[in-house]
Order: structure tokens, then C-alpha cells, then sequence
């Protein structure tokens, strides 16, 4: 896989992300700094590191299944390694300006 091919991946899987919300916020995982890590590797794996707002969030099950099956629909991903990650903890400063705006942070 080239270079390209892993760069417009990436750039569907942000696509994607930027679908999945949480129901109690108005605003996708991926411009609320959720999403800490992207890796598509040269077999077409991708690595997917991510957060919650909360370590307790009680929706975390479904988020976690909607991105799964979203990336996983991407056209040539061949699996996906999504890993929940609690370091570093999230706060709304890892948020888009526009996502801390939406949320009322700024």
C-alpha cells in the first residue's frame, strides 16, 4: 500500500469519525478530541486509539461499536484495532475551538 492510498484512507476514517456522536453531545468524537490516534498500516490494519469525556461515560459501549462498524465499512480497510485509552484523560481543551464553542466552553 502506498503512502497515498494510506493518506486518503485516513482521510475517509476522519470522514467516518466525524459521523459518530455522542448522544449527549452535540458534537462527533473526532472534533471533540476523542480520537487520539490514526494508524493505517501497510496491510491495510488500521490502529484506532480513543478516549471518553468520561471514564464512566455510560453511552461508551454504543460509540465505541458505532466507529467500529463505520471504519470497518471503509472501503479498503481490512480490519480495525480499536483500542480505549484512558492517558492522557480528556478535557475540552483537546476539543476543536468550534467543538468548545458548540459545548459552551468558550
Amino acid at each position: 500500500m502506498t503512502q497515498q492510498d494510506k493518506l486518503k484512507i485516513e482521510e475517509e476514517i476522519v470522514r467516518m469519525l466525524k459521523t459518530v456522536f455522542d448522544p449527549e453531545i452535540p458534537v462527533n468524537v473526532y472534533d471533540l478530541g476523542l480520537i487520539y490516534r490514526i494508524e493505517v498500516h501497510d496491510d491495510a490494519m488500521v490502529d484506532i486509539d480513543m478516549t471518553f469525556t468520561s471514564p464512566t461515560c455510560p453511552v461508551a459501549d454504543f460509540i465505541f461499536e458505532d466507529v467500529r462498524i463505520k471504519v470497518e465499512s471503509i472501503e479498503g480497510v481490512k480490519g480495525l484495532n480499536l483500542q480505549f485509552v484512558t492517558e492522557p484523560v480528556w478535557t475540552p481543551d483537546m476539543a476543536t475551538e468550534e467543538a468548545r464553542l458548540e459545548m459552551g466552553y468558550m
